[in-house]
């Protein structure tokens, strides 16, 4: 029993440093400071635009639609973002192997969505979410989530 007590008394500080330990992750308030930027430059441009901020487990922080954007660039945004997640870089990757000679297989990969406009947000080389902006053309979209990453 006492050879019990001094393992438990030994490991314990260990377990609780390891619990205490905190994986870095996007916050709301780091969403919303992408959504903002996302907003800002779209608006500088002329162009209304869907931008969706999603974690690292590919759950949606927050969705905006600007005025006048198609709903459809909504599910579109939705999928770019998802893309980075699982996929970890950029949509356009996926767009531009589409180009090439039998890059068209790239279209039966789950859940990639080969269009410019969603990129992987990381934080001290660890995944921590993603951005997706639909609306305008692939080109355009991807120039808003530049601007947007830009803040973070």
């Amino acid at each position: 029993m006492k050879k019990f007590l001094i393992l438990i008394l030994f490991i314990t500080p260990f377990l609780i440093q390891a619990q205490t330990q905190m994986q870095p992750y996007l916050s709301l308030a780091d969403a919303l400071r992408i959504s903002d930027a996302a907003e800002a430059k779209s608006k500088a441009e002329g162009w209304n635009m869907v931008i969706v901020v999603m974690d690292a487990g590919g759950h949606m922080i927050s969705l905006r639609k600007m005025d006048g954007v198609q709903i459809g660039s909504i599910d579109v945004a939705i999928g770019k973002a998802r893309t980075e997640v699982y996929f970890k870089r950029p949509t356009k990757v996926f767009e531009d192997a589409m180009k090439v000679e039998g890059g068209a297989r790239i279209a039966t990969v789950p859940n990639a969505v080969a269009i410019e406009g969603g990129l992987p947000i990381f934080k001290d080389g660890i995944i921590v979410g993603s951005i997706g902006i639909s609306g305008a053309s692939s080109a355009q979209d991807g120039i808003v989530a530049v601007a947007a990453l830009a803040v973070y």
